[in-house]
């Protein structure tokens, strides 16, 4: 099977865009996507779009007739948080199994302004109100921070340091929404939304579009390897069974799975790697999704 490299990716900057589709933003980011690729759609094989909550509307194909009608197939994917990494994975198997040589990948959501509901209610699933205390992602996350600090003795100073962090990182990323740097005091001061979550360890429902042009070891040779990066391993897992409450669903499992299957599948341990982008894996009904890919560090001499 051949191995898979990504030729060019790029993303809009994130933020409210009420006066632009979801069509828009995804066609957006695949068009910045193959300039940074130096191709063109006439080029791409094959689009796989990734969209949660316009999932009927058939965006991908929306997509294609901006950038470029050119009948290639269209695949539409919807996997709750994991929906873009779900499209770039589907994308990279459709290369590995060698049926194309060059598609692109897109992920677009607009997402709105208010609180993300995640735990779904039901008589087959975990009770909206009263036990969880609520639907809402904060209370969701919550709730798992209070069973970490149960078994691990974390308070609510570290977790706030972990917002400090990140709120750092995003004064060094020209397309994060806010560039802010954001001391301990004031977040731990902040409108407490679900203790210990304040509002600034709560993320912000953002609009935005990201897209990546994948291609086989031999387009990519084709056309030059350049700033190449070749993609060791991309693992999509569910939650396994465990003996537990409904009440606290466990996040951590299928993560925990992902990692050691794309260790496996890459060839690689922890120890050989410099730096880890995690996601949350989102409960619903006591299953989750969680996918994970691994990256070569530096591109394949051309030779």
């Amino acid at each position: 099977m051949s191995d898979v490299y990504i030729l060019g990716t790029d993303m809009i900057k994130f933020g409210r865009f009420p006066d632009k589709s979801v069509v828009e933003l995804g066609a957006t980011a695949a068009q910045m996507a193959l300039d940074d690729a130096a191709v063109s759609i006439l080029d791409i094989e094959g689009l796989w779009c990734g969209n949660l909550i316009q999932a009927s509307n058939m965006v991908g194909q929306q997509i294609l007739q901006q950038i470029g009608q050119t009948g290639i197939p269209v695949v539409n994917c919807a996997n709750a948080c994991a929906t873009g990494a779900t499209a770039f994975r589907d994308a990279w198997l459709s290369i590995k199994a060698g049926m194309y040589d060059l598609v692109l990948a897109v992920g677009c959501e607009q997402m709105g302004r208010g609180l993300l509901g995640g735990v779904g209610g039901g008589r087959s699933g975990i009770p909206k109100e009263g036990l969880l205390g609520s639907s809402t992602m904060p209370a969701v996350f919550a709730e798992a921070g209070l069973e970490h600090s149960s078994k691990y003795g974390t308070t609510f100073e570290q977790f706030a340091k972990v917002s400090v962090k990140n709120h750092h990182h995003s004064t060094l990323n020209p397309k994060a929404m806010y560039q802010i740097e954001t001391p301990l005091e004031t977040v731990m001061n902040a409108e407490m939304i679900s203790y210990p979550n304040t509002k600034l360890m709560c993320s912000v429902n953002v609009d935005g579009g990201a897209a990546a042009v994948l291609a086989s070891e031999k387009k990519a040779k084709e056309i030059g390897l350049g700033r190449a990066v070749r993609v060791r391993a991309s693992v999509l897992t569910s939650d396994p069974f465990t003996e537990r409450d409904l009440v606290m669903p466990d996040v951590n499992t299928c993560t925990r799975l992902a990692a050691k299957n794309a260790f496996e599948m890459a060839g690689v341990g922890p120890e050989d790697i410099d730096l880890v982008e995690l996601h949350d894996c989102l409960p619903r009904r006591r299953s989750c999704t969680t996918r994970i890919w691994a990256c070569a560090a530096t591109a394949r001499p051309a030779s």
